[in-house]
């Protein structure tokens, strides 16, 4: 079976489920907490292993308490973690969530040992990202990783997809340009190319803009109205799957995991985005981030394949 590499971001979630958001200094009584294990870059790991892939991780863990609960879910999760490195003096990256009853979400990161995650790391793991169907990314990370590992993955033979996620208003659309996938929302998307994307036409021609620029392939998500995808000539609509929704939480990082494993084990790329929406719905149906991720033999009980 084909296998996935993560080169990113670890994080301890610290969920509050809130009644509302507080005011500037207001104090609340928030219902209920929960902890979890989250981080864009882990959390893709985890729904592709979730539905079956081979999964290599590449990413910094501190030195505590926290670093251990993440090399023991990633065992729990069958995640090769070879490449899971402790980095003296630095703690592990957290995220506070909070929740609203909607569903929706706010989220803080604080980077930690993720912030140390290094071009010469991406090296060492060389020998097994070469053996790799596809590395996702995302902004999680120093950017100047993410740049060396698009050009080292040129030289291999591998493809890419980053996720620009938190957005860069910086960033070197010239040096993503090896990129087979990139996968902004709306925002990220703006943030990118400057321009505007009220509409879905305005979406479409900035979309264009980056294909133009290199890049193979660009989907852009647009939560509950689905997603876009750019190739080339090729403008599709993905369909929004519709479902009532629980928590938000992670649900992007489901449908870019789980668009890694369907298109990696042979769906083309359309079809592959098609189930990954699915799977990305069926995750906001329930609380939490990983916790909420199914796996293959219950996604298709509640969602069995289509003929």
């Amino acid at each position: 079976m084909s296998k996935i590499a993560v080169v990113g971001s670890n994080m301890m979630d610290l969920i509050t489920y809130v009644d509302h958001m507080p005011l500037r200094g207001e104090t609340v009584e928030a219902p209920s907490f929960e902890m979890g294990h989250g981080g864009k870059g882990a959390n893709q790991a985890i729904a592709a292993a979730r539905l079956g892939s081979p999964v290599v991780m590449v990413t910094r863990v501190g030195e505590d308490a926290f670093a251990d609960a993440t090399l023991a879910n990633f065992a729990r999760n069958a995640i090769d973690t070879t490449h899971v490195l402790r980095t003296p003096g630095a703690p592990s990256g957290v995220a506070p969530i909070f929740v609203e009853p909607s569903g929706e979400n706010s989220i803080l990161i604080v980077k930690g040992a993720n912030a140390h995650l290094a071009p010469a790391d991406v090296d060492s793991a060389a020998d097994l990202l070469k053996g790799c169907a596809l590395i996702l990314m995302q902004l999680e990370i120093p950017v100047e990783t993410v740049y060396h590992t698009v050009k080292r993955a040129k030289e291999w033979g591998v493809p890419t997809l980053l996720v620009p996620a938190p957005a860069l208003p910086d960033l070197d659309v010239a040096r993503l340009a090896d990129l087979a996938f990139l996968t902004p929302n709306e925002t990220e998307l703006a943030t990118l190319t400057g321009l505007p994307v009220e509409s879905e036409a305005q979406v479409e021609a900035a979309a264009k803009s980056l294909t133009a620029r290199g890049i193979g392939t660009v989907v852009v998500t647009m939560g509950g109205r689905g997603a876009l995808l750019v190739s080339g000539d090729e403008v599709r609509r993905v369909a929004p799957v519709k479902v009532e929704p629980v928590d938000t939480t992670g649900a992007g990082d489901a449908f870019i995991g789980a668009f890694a494993h369907f298109h990696t084990q042979g769906l083309p790329v359309f079809e592959a985005l098609g189930e990954a929406a699915t799977y990305a719905a069926d995750s906001i149906t329930r609380r939490g981030t990983q916790r909420s991720y199914a796996t293959a033999a219950d996604f298709r009980t509640r969602f069995p394949r289509k003929a």
